[in-house]
C-alpha cells in the first residue's frame, strides 16, 4: 500500500466509470482539458494500435515487466482482458495528489471496485444512461459493430449498471453538456468550453 495519505493531501483522486455508450469517454476528455487534472495512463501488454503513442494512450510493456509490477505492488488495480493485461500504476497518483492535482482514473467497473478497496477516500462517479433502450440506440447508432458485438456490450453494460450503487455519485447522461457540468461540480472544477471535435 502507498505511504501517501490521499485523504489529507491537497489534491484528490477521482474514478469515473460507466457502460459502453454512456458518454464517459467524452466527459473524461473534456475534464482532461483542465490544467488541474492529471489523467491516469494505464499499462498494457497488448501491442499498440495504429496512431497510439507510448505514454499518451497507454504505457506499453511486455508481460514480464507487467507481472513484475504486480509482484512489487506497483498497480492500484489490474485485470486480464481478452488475453492482455491492463493496470493502473500507482506512482503518478501519489505525485499528482501531493502536487494539488485531480488525478483522474477512467476505468471499468471491475477496476473501480478494486480501487475502492485500496483507495476508499477517492471520489467515485458512475456515468449512466437513462435506460436500456437508450443504451441500445447509442450502441447501434455507432454503426461500427456487428449485432453480436452490440449484444455482448449490452449484456456487459447491464451487469455494470447493477454495480452503480457502489459509487459515491451517479450522473445520468441524458444531456451531454448537463452531465459534464454536473461531473465538474462533483469534482470541484470549473466547466470549460468544449473546443475539441466531437468523437
Amino acid at each position: 500500500m502507498s505511504s501517501v495519505n490521499h485523504s489529507n493531501g491537497p489534491g484528490r483522486a477521482v474514478v469515473i466509470s460507466g457502460p459502453s455508450g454512456s458518454g464517459k469517454s467524452t466527459i473524461g476528455r473534456r475534464l482532461r482539458q483542465d490544467p488541474r487534472v492529471v489523467f491516469s495512463v494505464s499499462c498494457t501488454t497488448r501491442a499498440p494500435r495504429p496512431g497510439e503513442e507510448h505514454g499518451v494512450h497507454y504505457l506499453f510493456v511486455d508481460e514480464q515487466e507487467f507481472k513484475g509490477g504486480i509482484a512489487s505492488d506497483r498497480f492500484l488495480e489490474w485485470a486480464e482482458v481478452y488475453g492482455n493485461l491492463y493496470g493502473t500504476p500507482r506512482g503518478p497518483l501519489d505525485e499528482a495528489v501531493l502536487g494539488g492535482k485531480v488525478f483522474l482514473l477512467e476505468i471499468d467497473v471491475q477496476g473501480a471496485l478494486q480501487v475502492r478497496q485500496r483507495l476508499p477516500e477517492a471520489l467515485f462517479i458512475f456515468i449512466d444512461v437513462p435506460d436500456d433502450a437508450e443504451l441500445r440506440r447509442r450502441l447501434e447508432g455507432r454503426g461500427t459493430e456487428t449485432r453480436e458485438v452490440v449484444e455482448r456490450r449490452l449484456a456487459k453494460a447491464r451487469a455494470e449498471r447493477e454495480q452503480r450503487g457502489a459509487y459515491d455519485h451517479v450522473v445520468v447522461n441524458d444531456d451531454a453538456e448537463r452531465a459534464y457540468r454536473e461531473t465538474c461540480a462533483l469534482i470541484g472544477l470549473e466547466p470549460r468550453a468544449d473546443d475539441a471535435p466531437q468523437d
